[in-house]
């Protein structure tokens, strides 16, 4: 029985291990940080003076948390969270003005299970298997409706915590980062703090991406990883994602700016490199 369970695991692991590894949200990777210190400071530094230049009140930021080639078609970045202008206090005391980061993120030891957790960019940055992230820089509206949500009981209250890395962005049985900001957004756009009616609207004007895996790959998957559900999804598994995100908030009219930045190319619109 032990030996059939572990070959069992191995199937699973060869099957899974390039298609499903889509939203890892986990605070840190497990893997070691694949930069210097002194370069993850660096590069969190460019991004927060990039969107203070634009004077950027809120931002969403996505981050690359897994090799690019584990990565299916279509997903560009595995974690997405708010960038928040706001007064800081260090350690020493001192209010300094910078970005604070809002995040939901993936517990490490409890994989089915998220958390609401607000920390500061070079905390997003670390573990990272990229130094690469998409910014979108909403619009000057959308950016004061979601400071209202972010700083308001609702921001709270659209958290659920059963994660699921595919998570449906249908509904509610289960939630991932983009979901949530997802969710976010809705209820920053048409002012509500009702679910069903968030729920409504993101079914009514929002496209998610379709998983890019067989069959089979998910049921294994759903079978042995407790991060990976089936059951929110009625047909073929769909999941919000940074990119769907944007292109959602460009087609609305609701981005000024949607660009790349890394630490080796110049400064890029989204899309352009995919």
């Amino acid at each position: 029985m032990k030996s059939l369970k572990t070959a069992l695991i191995i199937i699973v692991c060869l099957f899974t291990s390039y298609s499903i590894s889509i939203a890892g949200s986990a605070q840190n990777s497990d893997g070691a940080p694949q930069f210097k210190p002194e370069e993850i400071i660096q590069f969190s530094k460019r991004i927060e003076k990039l969107l203070a230049d634009k004077k950027a009140a809120v931002a969403i930021v996505g981050r690359i948390g897994r090799p690019q080639s584990e990565l299916p078609p279509g997903i560009q970045f595995t974690h997405t969270a708010f960038w928040v202008y706001s007064r800081i206090q260090t350690p020493e005391g001192t209010v300094v003005p910078g970005y604070a980061v809002y995040n939901l993120y993936q517990r490490s030891k409890q994989p089915d299970r998220s958390d609401l957790i607000q920390d500061f960019p070079v905390d997003f940055m670390l573990g990272v298997y990229d130094l690469k992230v998409g910014v979108i820089v909403p619009s000057k509206a959308l950016q004061k409706r979601l400071m209202d949500v972010i700083s308001s009981a609702t921001y709270r209250q659209l958290h659920n915590p059963d994660y699921s890395a595919i998570a449906s962005p249908y509904n509610n049985r289960y939630q991932n980062c983009t979901e949530f900001v997802t969710n976010v957004i809705f209820s920053s756009i048409y002012k509500t703090d009702n679910l069903q009616e968030i729920k409504a609207n993101i079914r009514a004007w929002f496209t998610p991406q379709p998983i890019e895996a067989s069959q089979l790959k998910l049921t294994l998957g759903s079978f042995f990883m407790p991060d990976i559900k089936l059951d929110d999804h009625p047909a073929k598994p769909e999941t919000a994602t940074f990119s769907t995100i944007a292109e959602f908030l460009e087609t609305e009219e609701l981005a000024d700016e949607l660009l790349i930045v890394s630490n080796v190319d110049s400064l890029s619109s989204l899309g352009e490199k995919e």
